[in-house]
């Protein structure tokens, strides 16, 4: 009997069996209780969901970015899959919440990340040749991140969001910074100045590399805005879109919109558009 052929891989580590369980162009991913010290922040990705993407699209030693940082999800996921990463925080305080997590997951992991980089830049990733130049960024393989869905942090939200406006600890917006693309009320320039955003990135990653967008269509005054889609097309100009995941949560509570009177769904997806530098 023919033994079966050894897959020859060039994208990732994975084997077959768990290459194919990813490829389905939908899933389910309700994330697990926020940890205390990143409950500041308003919208976090999660680590357990980003470990995913990062193991399927890098290889081991592999360079990830997210020029969106945050409180770190990316880079604690990135040294969870033994790959290198670099983040860039526009907000001083969750910057130093991501290096103080980056640290204590690295003391966590111990030995088996030494030698990795995890390094936190606060910073304007608008800015990212100069920052680029400034760290001596290597080559990039991957970058994952999740833009401010417009300024939605802004509307008044659901019990979430009145939960945390009573609490003096927890953020409702990421900051009062002019340059924060979340506090931008007007939805062309919003999208103008994001899109700009990722062409910048280009020159610093690797032929092939993936480049994700989580996000979704947004609701506002009655009415929805397709920021995905329109985000999407413009970044067609620089990248090829290669597919999408759909993201979806099934834990989410739902909320009686339009009861009676119309039709006005509970989101519970997010997009996952999966671009390519070619």
């Amino acid at each position: 009997m023919m033994s079966k052929r050894p897959l020859n891989n060039k994208l990732n580590n994975l084997e077959p069996k768990a290459w194919l369980k990813f490829q389905k162009s939908w899933f389910v991913h309700n994330p697990p209780p926020r940890r205390k010290d990143v409950l500041r922040h308003p919208a976090k990705f999660p680590e357990t969901m980003a470990q995913e993407f990062i193991e399927f699209f890098t290889q081991r030693g592999g360079v990830v970015l997210d020029p969106m940082a945050g409180t770190g999800s990316a880079l604690v996921a990135a040294l969870r899959a033994g790959r290198h990463s670099y983040g860039v925080e526009l907000n001083g305080a969750y910057a130093a919440i991501a290096r103080e997590v980056v640290a204590s997951e690295r003391q966590e992991l111990g030995d088996e990340v030494d030698g990795l980089a995890a390094q936190v830049i606060q910073g304007d990733a608008t800015a990212i040749p100069q920052i680029a130049q400034d760290y001596a960024l290597p080559p990039v393989d991957y970058v994952l991140t999740s833009p401010p869905y417009w300024d939605m942090l802004h509307a008044p939200g659901a019990q979430t969001q009145k939960n945390r406006r009573l609490s003096h600890e927890l953020d409702v917006i990421y900051s009062d910074d002019p340059a924060d693309l979340g506090n931008v009320s007007d939805y062309e320039e919003f999208l103008n100045r994001l899109s700009a955003l990722y062409p910048a990135l280009k020159p610093y990653l690797k032929p092939g590399a993936y480049l994700p967008l989580v996000v979704k269509n947004v609701k506002k005054g009655g009415r929805m805005y397709p920021l995905a889609w329109d985000l999407a097309r413009l970044l067609l100009e620089t990248y090829t879109l290669k597919d999408e995941r759909i993201w979806c949560q099934d834990n989410q509570r739902l909320a009686p919109y339009g009861l009676g009177s119309a039709w006005v769904s509970n989101t519970f997806h997010h997009y996952c558009l999966q671009f390519r530098n070619e």
